[in-house]
């Protein structure tokens, strides 16, 4: 499948090479801009330029991509046009979406059709050169925010700011207890449990580097209201840093066994702070409580607010 776009220069954008506007820029992999230069699939306000050719701020440029630069050209998602897609925000190259608390955030095989990702395929089924392609996954019992993108051309970008450091998740979560002091971070290493394949553990089979930074938001008698920001994504982190320092995440049923709760497990991704590809516009995203939690543990989290 060919993918093109046409993108804009921004106003802070000119005065620098072609080639340095689609690798420092905007991020391209170095392989898309080989592809685009060996294939001649450039051009600015309708010619074909070199990668040395000035830019300027207002100038149109033209990217043609033949399917063969990208590592998955195609999505393969099963449509599933029942699944209510909740979005966020949207443009036309990625969407965030408003994952709900017990639906997969992707497929295990390729026939399965009831995750987040078959109802994206949904929601774009009618958008011609739009399709969902990963770039995070929540787990199957987390809510919230999710970036979703809508063509292969913006997935390394995307995949690029996040290791970065410059998209990040913020997350809150209700756990057992009143956490002290009332900020700060917790750097346990997480890695398998040896004794159940399903979990991890801190310093558990080779464990890696894992940094959580934490936040009193709101607390009662029993439990407090946490703002929590990954600096690290290992797997169930999040769930294993709030266990293993004495304040399992409510309706946890790994990390909390004998635990219940109505509202399930209450572990929520309310915002994404993402940068917009091309532009380099900052967003702040924010998804709302689920409606299942009590109002005691409900707190505006802004973007000031870490």
């Amino acid at each position: 499948m060919r993918w093109e776009i046409t993108r804009e220069v921004g106003s802070t954008q000119g005065n620098q090479s072609l080639r340095d506007l689609l690798q420092r820029m905007w991020l391209l992999p170095r392989r898309f801009v080989h592809y685009l230069r060996v294939n001649r699939a450039v051009t600015v306000n309708g010619i074909y330029q070199s990668m040395n050719t000035p830019v300027k701020g207002g100038m149109q440029v033209h990217l043609a991509f033949t399917g063969e630069e990208f590592r998955t050209p195609e999505s393969h998602y099963v449509v599933n046009r029942g699944i209510p897609c909740s979005v966020l925000y949207e443009n036309q190259d990625l969407m965030v979406v408003n994952k709900p608390r017990g639906l997969k955030s992707h497929p295990n095989w390729q026939a399965e059709s009831q995750t987040m990702m078959n109802a994206a395929a949904g929601y774009l089924a009618d958008h011609p050169q739009a399709a969902p392609y990963m770039v995070h996954r929540l787990d199957q019992q987390t809510s919230g925010a999710m970036i979703i993108a809508k063509n292969p051309i913006v997935v390394p970008i995307l995949d690029r700011n996040i290791s970065l450091g410059r998209i990040k998740r913020r997350y809150v979560a209700v756990v057992q207890g009143q956490v002290t002091p009332s900020a700060g971070t917790w750097t346990q290493p997480i890695g398998r449990d040896p004794q159940d394949r399903r979990k991890r553990m801190v310093a558990g089979k080779a464990a890696q580097p894992a940094v959580t930074h934490y936040r009193v938001l709101r607390q009662t008698a029993t439990a407090t209201l946490l703002a929590l920001t990954l600096e690290t994504g290992r797997t169930h982190q999040l769930r294993v840093h709030c266990a293993a320092n004495g304040h399992p995440i409510i309706g946890d049923p790994l990390y909390f066994p004998g635990n219940t709760s109505q509202q399930g497990l209450m572990l929520h991704g309310i915002q994404q702070r993402i940068v917009i590809p091309f532009t380099n516009e900052r967003r702040v995203i924010t998804a709302p409580y689920p409606e299942e939690w009590p109002q005691a543990f409900r707190e505006k989290l802004t973007e000031e607010n870490e």
